[in-house]
């Protein structure tokens, strides 16, 4: 037996960059050994008769095998919600209102403070099984609901327990620059040197993270802050993320660029010239069709302008309490065709083939190529467009999760 196993008579979505759209096979096959693919084509091409190749043979009898999909932003650790804050807004509250109300970021860092490692780890689990059961096999999650050393600290511990828990990968991201705690309200120089000088030194000592993120905007941090944190993560050979340009054209993404930043997420303000610099030093534009959604906002990110430059686009759901309160990236898909007028195939690369690559993981997953961590999702659907077309539904079969897991993915350097 060349295998340990054999996927026939059924479509395949390799997401593999190529002649075909989707990177689609028809009449597929796919085998696996030792967690691996080993072999993906034309069932035609095999090498010999099924029942000899493998150990086990799976009939997917005109079904469809696509990537385990990637979440590749969402703030998934925090404990609380905010749904009283939802409805002060729509009886006309606004933003300042509610954060004179103790509402806002800070609510959620008061509750996820007051949490247990436990009670913290319970409530996010629900949250990462529900992404779980809709074929997502890796999840980025972002600290920032803490803003203090031990709380902090708590988040990334936790994230990394649902990977252990959960035949899940987890990606860990240190976004302590979310917000400024009150207790270093007028210091926000303070308060970026704290990151800088503790926190990113003892992350980095405990590999409680790969990535460092930064929310950069005027109601966050500034340029100058967030090229601080920049350098600090660089100097211990941590991934880079940015939230930016959401709010206003910042030249945040530019900055980040300058960095070779995996992803700069949001995007709607982004400029052509930013969308250049991201160009060139190949970081993915991350989209998050359910804050703009959430937020009932006006200007759309620039697509044309990243399709002209060939900008890979991820999608994510963001999931977070404040801005994007959702578990569903199927949804995230419809919405990034109807709100943001992505293509459906667009939309799937965005959470494979370009997600992968805004975690800096495209080496081991993404795509379904040989060489690859067997890595994939089993939909009941004749083709990958469905999965994007239909709101509220979940096709999924089965996935089979072959993965080394969350402690294989090497620190970015």
């Amino acid at each position: 037996m060349q295998w340990d196993a054999l996927w026939i008579n059924g479509s395949i979505a390799t997401c593999e960059k190529g002649k075909n759209p989707y990177g689609l096979v028809k009449n597929a096959a796919i085998g696996i050994k030792e967690g691996k693919i080993s072999w993906v084509g034309e069932k035609k091409e095999l090498p010999g008769q099924s029942e000899q190749l493998a150990k086990y043979v799976h009939d997917f009898s005109g079904q469809c095998i696509t990537p385990g999909l990637i979440d590749c932003h969402t703030h998934l650790v925090y404990a609380g919600n905010r749904s009283l804050e939802f409805e002060m807004r729509l009886q006309g509250a606004s933003y300042a209102d509610i954060a004179r109300a103790g509402g806002g970021i800070r609510s959620t860092v008061t509750a996820t403070r007051a949490a247990t490692e436990e009670e913290l780890l319970q409530q996010s689990l629900r949250r990462a099984s529900a992404l779980l059961a809709e074929g997502v096999s890796v999840i980025e999650i972002k600290s920032g609901y803490g803003l203090d050393r031990d709380t902090e600290l708590k988040i990334l511990r936790v994230a990394k327990r649902i990977g252990e828990i959960l035949p899940i990968t987890i990606v860990p991201t240190f976004l302590g620059a979310h917000a400024l705690p009150i207790e270093f309200e007028g210091r926000a120089d303070d308060y970026i040197s704290f990151i800088c000088d503790e926190m990113i030194p003892l992350i980095a000592k405990e590999q409680l993270a790969i990535n460092v993120d930064v929310f950069c905007e005027k109601i966050a941090f500034s340029l100058a802050q967030t090229q601080r944190v920049f350098e600090q993560a660089k100097k211990y050979h941590l991934g880079i993320k940015c939230h930016a340009e959401q709010l206003s054209d910042s030249g945040s993404a530019a900055l980040a660029a300058n960095y070779q930043a995996l992803s700069v997420d949001h995007l709607e303000f982004i400029s052509e010239k930013s969308v250049s610099a991201i160009a060139r030093s190949g970081t993915v534009a991350v989209l998050l069709p359910g804050a703009f959604y959430y937020l009932r906002e006006q200007q759309i990110p620039p697509v044309e302008l990243l399709r002209k430059y060939q900008v890979p686009m991820a999608i994510a759901t963001d999931s977070n309490p404040g801005t994007s309160p959702t578990t569903s990236l199927l949804l995230m898909l419809n919405m990034a065709c109807t709100l943001f007028r992505l293509t459906p195939e667009e939309a799937l690369l965005g959470v494979t083939r370009h997600a992968a690559q805004a975690l800096g993981i495209e080496k081991t997953h993404g795509t379904l190529a040989v060489g690859k961590i067997a890595n994939f999702v089993l939909w009941d659907v004749e083709h990958p467009a469905q999965l994007v077309y239909e709101i509220g539904g979940n096709p999924l079969v089965t996935k089979n999760i072959i993965s080394l897991g969350g402690d294989d993915i090497e620190a970015i350097s």
